[in-house]
């Protein structure tokens, strides 16, 4: 999977407030604090990222549905299924 971040930048530390309870079990669990609220951010920075060029290209999406809609695929006498 591509990465939208640099995997080479220098780690940053950083103050968090975090349920005790969670935090005891994950510790418990010998979770990787660090590694996983990077995947959660990772993951959060990829969703609004994908919503934000959907809402930038909302406009564009919307004529070409139209476009096939009204025309089908160019490719439609090609396919086989």
């Amino acid at each position: 999977m591509l990465r939208i971040f640099d995997e080479n930048a220098t780690k940053k530390p950083t103050n968090l407030s975090v349920n005790s309870d969670l935090l005891s079990k994950a510790r418990k669990q010998k979770i990787n604090l660090s590694a996983t609220l990077e995947h959660a951010l990772e993951s959060e920075l990829r969703k609004t990222e994908r919503e934000k060029w959907l809402s930038n290209n909302k406009k564009a999406i919307d004529s070409l549905n139209k476009l096939v809609e009204k025309n089908g695929l160019f490719s439609d006498k090609y396919r086989n299924f």
